[in-house]
């Protein structure tokens, strides 16, 4: 049985807005998920109408095999979410706010003693466990968000960019307890902005953009499409006026014959199936059109290229359009 099934969903909200069009999911049992997307993109609507925060338009969802519209509570037992914002109370002790989950999703009182010790240790908050949420660091309030989560041993668990904010050492923290509930066995539906977490993380990745999913496949098959390697080129003078200039030197070169070159904060990005092969060529013309090039890096794509591409961002419609298929 799948975990998720959802087909054909839309949501369309009384103004108007369309912020769910066509969205068709099926993932496995046990998968680490993940649904990429810009702000405003839809990521956030489409984890409601999973967790039944949000009634579809139109379309079907099933989560743990109950239709989010016909069963919504049984829906909801099955899951564990975790919002974008944290849920703790800040005047209960960490001990206290996960007590508090076990009672409020019904967990047995012969169980719960055990239970709020092993996800207090499954989140490093053992040490901590009777001091007050409030005193607590970000990154320690969003695991003791993620405790409270999984008190009734959900088989999904939804996370809904449970990293935005954190410092790299407290988001890398974040990544293994969600590693290890997946190496039990759950299912983890993760929305992140952070490409670098998704790639770490996910078996498998959809896009969405204004609404609709524009490309899925694991993280290397996305990667793969995308083609080539990325030539990365850093200049020492780095304002506008001097990148545009860069730019057109390095289309109008003619050293690959199917270069995409964007403009980055510091240089150029170039991709092209002969990065490797004629990247020096184009430092040649860069220095003989009198650039200082102080960094030279060619790199396999990572998904942040495909996010580019499959977004249309800086790609034309067509080579976005045969990144996506």
């Amino acid at each position: 049985m799948n975990a998720i099934d959802a087909r054909h969903v839309e949501l369309t909200y009384a103004d108007g807005t369309e912020a769910v069009r066509d969205v068709s999911l099926e993932i496995p049992e046990g998968e680490f998920f993940g649904f990429l997307g810009a702000n405003g993109a839809g990521k956030t609507t489409t984890i409601k109408v999973l967790v039944t925060l949000l009634q579809p338009t139109s379309g079907s969802v099933a989560v743990n095999g109950h239709d989010v519209e016909a069963e919504p509570r049984a829906v909801r037992e099955s899951i564990g979410y975790m919002a974008q914002e944290t849920s703790i109370d800040g005047e209960l002790t960490a001990r206290e706010n996960v007590r508090f989950a076990c009672e409020a999703y019904g967990v047995s009182a012969d169980d719960r003693a055990e239970r709020i010790d092993d996800l207090l240790e499954l989140v490093d908050l053992a040490d901590v466990a009777d001091k007050q949420a409030k005193d607590f660091s970000g990154g320690m309030k969003k695991r003791l968000d993620v405790a409270t989560a999984l008190v009734h041993e959900p088989p999904i668990v939804f996370l809904d960019e449970p990293t935005t904010g954190l410092d790299p050492k407290a988001r890398n923290r974040l990544w293994e307890y969600f590693e290890r509930i997946n190496e039990r066995g759950t299912t983890v539906f993760l929305t992140t902005q952070y490409l670098e977490e998704a790639d770490h993380l996910c078996d498998r990745l959809s896009v969405i953009r204004d609404g609709e999913i524009v490309a899925s496949g694991a993280p290397d098959e996305l990667k793969a499409r995308v083609g080539g390697a990325v030539l990365d080129i850093e200049f020492a003078d780095a304002d506008d006026a001097t990148l545009e200039r860069a730019r057109e030197v390095a289309e109008d070169a003619a050293v690959f014959d199917d270069a995409e070159v964007e403009v980055t904060d510091d240089g150029l990005s170039v991709r092209s199936a002969s990065a490797r092969r004629n990247g020096t060529d184009l430092l040649v013309a860069l220095n003989a059109a009198g650039f200082a090039v102080t960094g030279f890096n060619v790199r396999d794509p990572t998904l942040d290229d495909v996010f580019l591409a499959i977004t249309g961002d800086g790609l034309d419609d067509e080579a976005a359009a045969e990144v996506a298929e």
